[in-house]
């Protein structure tokens, strides 16, 4: 069974959704469907279907959610440090083609919102980086094309 790395941040969320959607949307979703169905013939109720479908996404959310909580391989981010690009590290990088700067955080895959700054530990730019220190240069391959990043800072808060 493969651990999936998170910060303790990102299983916190997963469990607030999970409790959401077991003592919040189970209840209202299993009342919608006792109120479908006491309005009769079950083939032709759309208002049935419907809510039967949405008890299918939830139920399937749930088992998802469930699977990564126990997979979990939280990583306190408190306790690492360093110069060298691992997970849970806040680098800065140069786009050495326009002089842009940004920076990102390495995070597990369900945490990575690029908005925010946090990207997926399997993203080619996490993938490419990881392992590097200050002051390098990495070519990574996106899906719109090749770019070249300088690293100018590794930090952990």
């Amino acid at each position: 069974m493969e651990k999936v790395p998170m910060t303790a941040e990102g299983y916190a969320a997963l469990i607030d959704e999970m409790k959401h959607l077991k003592s919040v949307e189970r209840p209202r979703i299993i009342s919608a469907i006792e109120e479908a169905r006491s309005h009769g013939d079950l083939s032709e109720n759309a208002e049935y279907h419907a809510a039967k479908e949405a008890q299918g996404w939830n139920e399937a959310r749930v088992a998802e959610l469930e699977d990564k909580i126990s997979r979990a391989d939280v990583i306190d981010l408190t306790k690492l440090s360093g110069e060298t690009v691992k997970f849970g590290a806040r680098v800065t990088l140069i786009d050495e083609d326009t002089e842009d700067e940004v920076v990102y955080q390495i995070v597990g895959d369900f945490e990575a919102d690029v908005k925010k700054g946090r990207i997926s530990i399997s993203s080619p730019i996490a993938r490419a980086i990881i392992g590097k220190k200050k002051g390098d240069s990495v070519e990574v391959n996106t899906p719109g094309g090749g770019k070249s990043y300088e690293i100018v800072k590794v930090a952990w808060k």
